[in-house]
């Protein structure tokens, strides 16, 4: 019998994006019917690096354009940094499942579903891309998310806290605009595809709570407070609002947490405690 852990490395390094998507519901389905093992003591390979294809181009974010809703290429362009993050999503995943081990078993039944439905997030996007005339790959992207995924990758608490908390947490915040913005030139394909995004994006910033958490109590960390370091220690500007503290609160936020997001989003005198 295979191990969960040999499937998610298997979805994690695979190029290519159909591929990794057909693999990742697989895998979802294997791990539901009980035919992969979890408890197995197998090494953990340093793996900071998922399989991806030469496209789409990987440039900094300040070097990518204004994507407007005006022109088909403009829309196309934005479904396209959606479906960007949704790919990253996936591997984020699957990195979950397969680098930290000795976690509870509700632990990858998390992580498990959450790359299975974030890959039907990127399969509905690429496939609205594709009828627009344009692919995955179509425009450069940036790599901002993963690069902070690696960052915290050796504690497991700071990679929920910042990467989940922070950077995936945004998507409760600026969807329910995007949704707006569809809907307010007739996209019904995309409107129904987002509210299915952001309906789901709620359980795996849940998730995410959840965990970070779990490892807090384990550490007697006030989670809290300890949220608010982690912030300081990895982000070189505060979060921006405004925040959408309803779905933020239906995710896990604390009052406190959300009190200390809204004090600090235009905080010019932000120091980051690793950068100075």
């Amino acid at each position: 019998m295979n191990s969960l852990y040999q499937q998610a490395k298997k979805c994690f390094l695979t190029t290519d994006p159909n591929l990794k998507i057909d693999e990742s519901i697989e895998g979802e389905a294997l791990w539901n019917s009980g035919k992969l093992t979890w408890d197995a003591d197998e090494p953990v390979e340093l793996l900071n690096e998922p399989g991806r294809m030469d496209k789409p181009e990987v440039v900094m974010p300040k070097d990518l354009g204004r994507r407007k809703l005006g022109s088909e290429k403009g829309r196309a362009a934005l479904i396209h940094s959606l479906a960007h993050i949704e790919l990253t999503a996936v591997n984020l995943a699957w990195d979950a499942v397969y680098r930290y081990r000795g976690m509870p078993k509700e632990y990858y039944n998390d992580w498990v579903q959450c790359a299975k439905e974030e890959a039907t997030h990127f399969r509905m996007l690429r496939s609205r891309l594709q009828e627009m005339g344009f692919d995955y790959g179509s425009f450069p992207v940036h790599n901002e998310l993963w690069k902070m995924a690696v960052s915290t990758a050796g504690d497991l608490k700071d990679r929920l806290a910042v990467v989940q908390r922070v950077f995936e947490a945004r998507a409760l915040d600026v969807v329910p605009g995007t949704i707006k913005r569809f809907e307010s030139i007739g996209d019904r394909a995309m409107v129904k595809a987002l509210t299915i995004i952001c309906n789901e994006e709620v359980g795996h910033v849940s998730s995410g709570t959840r965990w970070f958490h779990y490892r807090c109590k384990q550490l007697q960390l006030d989670p809290d407070s300890h949220f608010q370091e982690l912030l300081k220690k990895y982000m070189r500007a505060p979060p921006r609002g405004p925040f959408n503290e309803v779905i933020r609160l239906q995710a896990g936020f604390s009052q406190n947490e959300l009190d200390f997001l809204n004090e600090n989003s235009e905080n010019k005198n932000w120091k980051s405690t690793d950068n100075g």
